[in-house]
């Protein structure tokens, strides 16, 4: 492989505020220059859609380490309802559709039922501590229609709060569990392994980006209250802060290219997926998500 050397990236906006595309780089073979001007870009738009990547899953997982620190989330970090054991590296979180035989997935698959709350809005590993920093999605099959992915700008939409609202939650914390989130949409079966793997954690409601100096609101389906308020008084405000978080202004949406690599900086975004024919259509991404450790 040739490293790309001497090369300034420059991205192309997709949003007014967040979110750009970088075209015509392979960033398997960035050198350290590379990845520090790669790092920049993402602290600018916390969003950016790079094209035509044609990762392997250990190539994926390579980069990610380069880019991240080396610190990746692996399958002893992740639910023990995997949605399958289609993929093998111990890196890759499988964001598909499809079973361990590669086959379209019943839609009464346990694991389907689970994977659902994908299309809430949320923060990767939230729910844990420490939580993601960056996530890291590779495109392989794409249906024809729907399956996009959304992403908000919670930089954006903390800039936008009234100051009152500011002033209210700056020194506020909420509890963050994935069996919470689960729960919201139905999803309540887990078993005693499965509620001890995930016992949730506290995280801010603001939090400061380092790499832009800018405050985001850390708030997510996850998050389940306040700590220290009343429970109906926190999700009450919780709600509200989701609600003010994802207006359209600050949301991006990708329709997915078989090739893109998209990478988000869950410490100041959101996403979420959205629906698509899953009887008949594929739609298998590929996921590393790198630790927010120093």
């Amino acid at each position: 492989m040739t490293v790309q050397t001497g090369t300034t990236l420059q991205a192309r906006p997709l949003h007014p505020l967040f979110a750009g595309e970088l075209t015509g780089v392979d960033v398997r073979a960035l050198d350290d220059r590379g990845l520090a001007e790669l790092r920049a870009l993402m602290d600018r738009y916390a969003v950016l859609v790079i094209r035509e990547q044609p990762f392997t899953d250990d190539e994926q997982a390579a980069f990610a380490a380069r880019l991240g620190g080396g610190q990746l989330v692996t399958k002893v970090g992740r639910s023990v309802i995997d949605p399958n054991k289609r993929l093998k590296h111990e890196a890759l979180t499988d964001i598909s559709n499809l079973d361990e035989n590669d086959e379209i997935m019943n839609r009464a698959d346990r694991r389907r039922m689970y994977s659902l709350g994908n299309r809430l809005w949320h923060s990767d590993s939230s729910f844990q501590s420490p939580p993601a920093r960056y996530s890291m999605l590779s495109a392989k099959e794409v249906p024809s229609a729907g399956g996009e992915t959304e992403y908000a700008d919670m930089r954006a939409a903390y800039d936008a709060f009234p100051d009152a609202l500011k002033a209210q939650i700056e020194d506020l914390r909420a509890f963050h569990s994935i069996i919470y989130s689960r729960s919201t949409i139905g999803f309540t079966e887990f078993s005693d392994a499965e509620r001890a793997q995930f016992p949730g954690a506290e995280q801010p409601l603001v939090r400061l980006h380092p790499g832009s100096q800018r405050k985001s609101v850390y708030v997510a389906s996850h998050a389940s209250h306040v700590i220290g308020w009343p429970v109906p008084d926190g999700r009450i405000l919780l709600r509200e802060l989701l609600a003010l978080a994802t207006l359209p202004q600050f949301v991006y949406r990708h329709t997915w290219r078989v090739g893109d690599f998209v990478i988000w900086d869950n410490r100041c975004t959101m996403h979420r997926g959205l629906a698509f024919d899953e009887t008949h259509e594929r739609r298998d991404l590929r996921r590393v998500t790198t630790i927010d450790t120093p």
